[in-house]
C-alpha cells in the first residue's frame, strides 16, 4: 500500500485528490497539509511513502517544503502537481529532490501513474512537462539553472510582490539572508536592478506582469 501525503493549500482540491487516490486498491491518503510547516510535521510523524505537492502554497514555499521533507526523510518520494509548467519551475523542483512533475491539467490516470512510478523510485514527467523541458533545452533556456532551489523561490516570491520580511518568515530565514540571496540572484542573472530582475522573472514564467511577458 502506497501511503500518501497531500500538500495543497486548497481544501477542495485536496478532497478531490483524496477521493481519486482512496478509490485505488494500492494507495491511500494518510495525511493532508496546507503549508510547508504542516507538511514537515506530517513527515516527522512518519509513515508517508509519497508526498504530492503543489508549489504555490499560500503562506509558504512548495520548493522549500520539498527540501525540508527530504532532509527529514531522504527516502520520501515527491510528486509535484502544479499549475506551473515552465521549465524553470520543473528544473528547480527536480533539483530540490522531486522525482515526479505533473501539471494540474493532467488526466487522473496520469496522476496515479506518476504516484506509482515515484513510489517505485522512478522519475516521472507528464507528456506536456517533458515537451516543455525539451523545448527549453532546444532554445537554450538555461538561465534560471544558475540559481539554487532556494534562490529560485526567493526570486519567485519577490517577483510576486512579497517583501524580504515576508519571504524570510515563509522560508524560516532572516530578512538579511533574503537580501543576500537577492543580491546573489541579481549577480547570477546579470540583472542590474529590480526592474530588470522582475522583467526576467516574467519572461521565464515565474510571474505574470502585464506588458512584460514576451517583451
Amino acid at each position: 500500500m502506497i501511503r500518501i501525503l497531500l500538500v495543497d493549500d486548497h481544501a477542495v482540491v485536496r478532497t478531490g485528490y483524496r477521493r481519486l487516490v482512496d478509490s485505488e486498491p494500492d494507495m491511500s491518503v494518510l495525511a493532508e497539509a496546507a503549508t510547508a510547516d504542516e507538511a514537515y510535521g506530517r513527515v516527522v510523524a512518519g509513515g508517508i511513502d509519497v508526498a504530492v505537492v503543489d508549489l504555490s502554497l499560500r503562506e509558504s514555499s512548495g520548493i522549500d517544503a520539498i527540501r525540508r521533507m527530504l532532509a527529514r526523510n531522504p527516502a520520501l518520494g515527491v510528486v509535484v502537481l502544479s499549475m506551473h509548467d515552465s521549465a524553470g519551475f520543473v528544473m528547480q523542483a527536480m533539483r530540490a529532490g522531486a522525482l515526479g512533475y505533473l501539471t494540474k491539467s493532467c488526466e487522473p490516470d496520469e496522476m496515479l501513474a506518476g504516484i506509482r512510478a515515484v513510489a517505485a523510485g522512478r522519475r516521472y514527467l507528464s507528456a506536456e512537462v517533458a515537451q516543455c523541458l525539451a523545448g527549453a533545452s532546444l532554445e537554450g533556456e538555461q538561465l534560471l539553472q544558475r540559481l539554487t532551489p532556494r534562490e529560485f523561490e526567493v526570486l519567485r516570491m519577490a517577483a510576486a510582490g512579497a517583501t524580504a520580511e515576508t519571504i524570510a518568515e515563509r522560508m524560516h530565514l532572516s530578512p538579511k539572508t533574503i537580501l543576500n540571496h537577492l543580491s546573489a540572484i541579481r549577480r547570477k542573472l546579470d540583472a542590474d536592478n529590480d526592474f530588470a530582475l522582475m522583467h526576467l522573472a516574467a519572461r521565464h514564467g515565474l510571474v505574470q506582469l502585464e506588458g512584460a511577458v514576451g517583451a
